[in-house]
């Protein structure tokens, strides 16, 4: 199981030039006008992790297969998105489809750039942009709480539910707040939460986007924007779109080199997945073998079976057990059969819960 990121923003702010750069593809036309891309561009990326490195060089495995992380590359929304203004009923609802919202900000100056609105405030665009979502889901919750406790009054037990569920979500839209800070905590109250899709409720990854002198420690427009998302509960990332543009044309050892000369310990694409991660409460398990080691995504506190379905559907339905080895342990003994004879290799049922590294074999009958 990937997930998908949106990648949001007003025109020109580096939208483009980051997916491209993340994808290693020039799938998005970069150019410095607004609306210059106009449908959805969508890239997948293996996800990088050395522990899936290492695994594969102790087992001698043939094939080495990463995780997939998905970005799609959504136009530069403006004012008045939620009436339609700039394309806008089509952008709001290719962010209805992704899981997460990666916002890039404009935290750098360049007067060979233009910017929509003539200045550089990163705050104040992320205002922008938030506003437009808020306008669409406070429409759309206007309509739908009163019909569904119209329905509750007549003593329909779900319209009840969604009632309870999305008017705590309306108040908070009505106050100016995104919907997301209404998100329940009960699993039968969050799937009706979910079901609404509604886009202020998809959680937040702010990307400042800066100057290539900047990349290593931020500048004051980001330091802004993180002290947003600090407010908010929100995550926060420094890139520079124009570095990884130029990381994409280089070889490994020559990428490595020219991110210790600007001070960089790792590409701005492993710090959005690290925060994406975060962000979704996702987790990595893998499984290795002499044909292929490979690494797999659950959400935190999935249990074996739901890991195993991530594999197939069959080994689900028919899980008996997970042959389970911590990650540390693997390394540490050399593989399957060093764990295996230190008393590391450990047999879990249905109800164990995944752990982050985690190494599985699975048993199944179906």
């Amino acid at each position: 199981m990937g997930f998908k990121c949106g990648i949001v923003g007003l025109p020109n702010v580096g939208k483009s030039t980051l997916f491209n750069a993340l994808t290693e593809t020039q799938a998005a036309q970069a150019a410095n006008y607004p609306f210059c891309t106009i449908e959805p561009n969508v890239g997948q990326v293996g996800v990088p992790d050395l522990r899936l490195d290492k695994l594969a060089a102790i087992a001698g495995s043939a094939k080495i297969i990463p995780t997939q992380l998905g970005f799609v590359d959504i136009a530069g929304l403006v004012r008045g998105a939620s009436k339609g203004e700039g394309l806008g009923n089509q952008f709001l609802g290719n962010i209805r489809e992704v899981d997460a919202i990666v916002h890039v900000l404009r935290c750098f100056e360049n007067d060979d750039i233009q910017h929509v609105d003539n200045k550089i405030d990163p705050v104040s665009d992320a205002d922008t942009v938030e506003t437009e979502l808020m306008l669409s889901d406070l429409e759309s919750l206007e309509k739908r709480v009163p019909a569904a406790q119209k329905k509750a009054a007549q003593g329909d037990k779900d319209a009840r539910l969604l009632a309870s569920v999305l008017l705590p979500a309306l108040e908070l839209l009505r106050e100016g707040k995104p919907a997301r800070l209404a998100r329940p905590s009960d699993p039968e109250e969050l799937q009706v939460f979910n079901s609404a899709q509604l886009l202020t409720a998809k959680p937040v990854l702010y990307v400042c986007n800066v100057e290539e002198d900047s990349a290593a420690s931020g500048n004051a427009f980001s330091e802004k924007v993180f002290a947003k998302a600090k407010a908010e509960g929100a995550n926060a990332v420094i890139v520079s779109a124009a570095i990884e543009s130029e990381l994409v044309s280089m070889e490994m050892d020559d990428r490595l080199v020219f991110l210790e000369e600007m001070g960089l310990h790792e590409t701005g694409l492993a710090r959005i997945i690290r925060s994406g991660y975060d962000l979704l409460h996702l987790l990595t398990f893998f499984t290795v073998g002499p044909k292929e080691a490979r690494a797999w995504t659950v959400h935190a506190g999935a249990k074996a079976p739901d890991a195993a379905g991530e594999i197939h559907s069959d080994m689900q339905r028919g899980f008996i057990r997970a042959e389970t080895i911590a990650y540390d342990d693997y390394v540490s003994l050399g593989g399957e059969g060093g764990a295996k004879d230190a008393g590391k290799l450990r047999q879990e049922g249905k109800e164990y819960v995944i752990a982050d590294g985690d190494v599985l074999h699975f048993k199944f009958n179906v």
